[in-house]
């Protein structure tokens, strides 16, 4: 079988990873008040569709508005097949009558 050649990346030119820790160049003297302990943060994630009673309902109406755009498409092509089957009916009886009438003339 043939297999695709996959190109490698080049690893960059002077490129250095910078040190795990960075050590403070100065030392700070320390604040004599304590600051107030806060709570950790802690990152929440969201779930990739949030699904709130507005973008339910715009759900639910645009599958409504596909459901009466199809259906509307439906019944048109229905009407069209109708009228064309009665219009072909009308025309047979009017070439039967024309027939008929020249038969009888004979």
């Amino acid at each position: 079988m043939l297999r695709p050649k996959v190109p490698t990346m080049p690893a960059p030119v002077g490129f250095t990873t910078p040190p795990a820790v960075v050590q403070p160049t100065t030392v700070e003297p320390a604040p004599q008040t304590m600051a107030p302990a806060t709570a950790p943060v802690v990152p929440t994630t969201r779930p990739a569709v949030q699904l709130t009673p507005g973008s339910v309902l715009a759900v639910v109406g645009a599958g409504t508005a596909v459901v009466l755009v199809v259906g509307t498409v439906l019944v048109s092509m229905l009407l069209a097949t109708a009228v064309t089957a009665a219009s072909v009916a009308v025309c047979a009886v009017v070439v039967r009558s024309l027939l008929n009438g020249q038969r009888r003339q004979r």
